[in-house]
């Protein structure tokens, strides 16, 4: 063993001095083998202002139920059986490619349907059966699966289903009898947006994986990888989604397609001027859509003079007034949140005041029946007094909210008036402080009350029996009947729920 580790440790002390001896000779590699990735604009997507006036996306297409807006395209909305797409206008031949997309999947059920599909095809499946696109393609899909048909507790999984035009899918086992690779990835409902990194280079396909957990763009996680894998050489790329009894928002953020180049290879040439008709006409289509513009402009101010000479930044929310306005709405729901608190603590108010009249009543009854040279129960009379400091603390409780909420109210008006945003982050921070004041105090109360319970009475009468052995054999058996036939209605509506082509 000390020769073994004699020979480790020379071994390292030459690989750390040709390190140093040569310190460019590993890069050099790494960056040799790396290819030259330039991006295509002609087939890539990415707000804002992703959309033209007239609604359409440049260089795409969109079908069914997807509808584009300035900053992302939602190809399904959260309803029942709902389908969409949208594919690239132009076919694409680059021998070499790597595209990044970023989407979000979020809905308000624990489980959601259907899923969300990249493709590269030969021809645009428009709408079909597959995620919302048409069976039986030629080429590649990267399919997001959220709704697990089999029952195998197997999703939401990203899958790599190739075909040849001839194939149908298997919707019942999610396409696993079909599936190239793939991995278990939950990518619903995430915090920031979920990137996919789907690279085809010398007949491999690899799909990387950002979860969206962080706002790290580059964050990837390797998901799969297909060796050998051939796709047609000209084809379309395109993002469906479908829904089907469950229902997800599929929203897609961008879309940006690289063409890769071996090193060593000739750059692709740029591509050649546009003709100078076709440059006269896209100039004479901006100088009207300019000049519209402007008279646009002109009909405005003419319909509102008192904006006349204000700058067009001042018409629109800035940062800071977003800010204020995201904060005053968590004002809102906090200020809600405490009177329901308050509704909680008068409820307690009453328990508590019904349990120490109770206690009061039966302590007198004692009293009038107890003899004269009997002992005092100190055991009821540390129940009361502990009953009476649990009133008293929760008294003081219910006064701070209500102290609480006057502040509320009263940085509710400030902001309205136009506070500046440290003063409102300022007045937050507070918010946060007294609902952790509240929080300790509820808790205080608990602990106050938790020996107080655990305080016997032993000379206080048995309470008579309300409830037979008979009623309450009964009553067990009509709960059970309860719950199991709510546990059949429930087997049966998640049956139901389950998607069928």
């Amino acid at each position: 063993w000390l020769q073994l580790y004699k020979d480790c440790l020379a071994a390292y002390a030459y690989l750390l001095l040709i390190s140093l001896i040569f310190p460019h000779a590993f890069a050099d590699n790494a960056a040799e083998d790396s290819p030259h990735r330039r991006f295509e604009y002609k087939f890539s997507f990415k707000g804002p202002h992703l959309t033209q006036s007239d609604g359409k996306i440049p260089f795409w297409i969109h079908s069914g139920n997807a509808i584009p807006s300035s900053d992302q395209i939602r190809i399904t909305p959260s309803l029942r059986s709902q389908k969409g797409s949208v594919w690239t206008k132009n076919p694409v031949s680059f021998e070499h490619w790597e595209a990044e997309v970023a989407f979000r999947v979020s809905g308000r059920g624990r489980m959601g349907a259907d899923g969300l599909a990249i493709w590269f095809t030969a021809s645009q499946g428009l709408e079909g059966p597959v995620y919302g696109a048409a069976d039986q393609w030629n080429g590649v899909g990267i399919f997001f699966d959220s709704f697990d048909n089999d029952g195998k507790k197997n999703n939401p999984a990203v899958l790599v289903v190739g075909n040849n035009g001839k194939l149908i899918y298997d919707h019942q086992n999610d396409g696993t009898t079909q599936s190239l690779g793939t991995c278990l990835r939950d990518f619903r409902n995430k915090p920031y947006p979920v990137r996919a990194k789907i690279t085809y280079y010398k007949k491999t396909l690899s799909v990387f994986i950002n979860n969206g957990f962080t706002p790290d763009k580059d964050d990837y996680e390797f998901c799969t990888r297909v060796e050998n894998m051939i796709i047609p050489e000209i084809g379309y790329f395109g993002i469906s989604a479908a829904t089907g009894g469950l229902a997800d928002d599929h929203d897609v953020l961008s879309f940006l397609l690289f063409r890769l180049t071996e090193p060593g290879q000739n750059l692709p040439p740029p591509e050649k001027e546009i003709p100078k008709e076709e440059k006269d006409k896209y100039q004479e289509e901006f100088e009207n859509f300019q000049q519209e513009l402007d008279k646009r402009k002109e009909e405005f101010q003419k319909e509102h003079p008192d904006v006349q000479g204000q700058p067009i930044e001042d018409l629109f929310e800035s940062v800071n007034d977003q800010e204020i306005r995201q904060v005053f709405e968590g004002q809102n729901r906090i200020h809600l949140e405490i009177k329901q608190l308050n509704k909680q603590l008068a409820m307690i108010l009453d328990e508590q005041r019904r349990y120490v009249s109770v206690i009061t009543e039966e302590i007198s009854k004692r009293s009038s029946q107890a003899q004269s040279g009997q002992a005092p129960n100190h055991d009821m009379d540390t129940i009361i007094n502990t009953q009476q400091e649990v009133l008293r603390n929760l008294n003081e409780v219910r006064n701070s909210l209500s102290d609480f909420k006057q502040l509320a109210v009263g940085q509710q008006q400030g902001n309205a008036a136009g506070l500046g945003s440290y003063e409102t982050v300022q007045h937050f921070n507070d918010i946060k402080e007294h609902l952790h004041v509240v929080k300790r105090n509820i808790e205080h109360i608990i602990q106050k009350n938790n020996p107080a319970e655990k305080v016997k009475c032993p000379e206080l009468p048995p309470s008579p029996t309300c409830l037979s052995s008979t009623h309450f054999v009964i009553f067990i058996v009509i709960q059970s009947l309860l719950f199991f036939s709510y546990i059949m209605y429930k087997s049966q509506q998640e049956a139901a729920a389950k998607k069928f082509f």
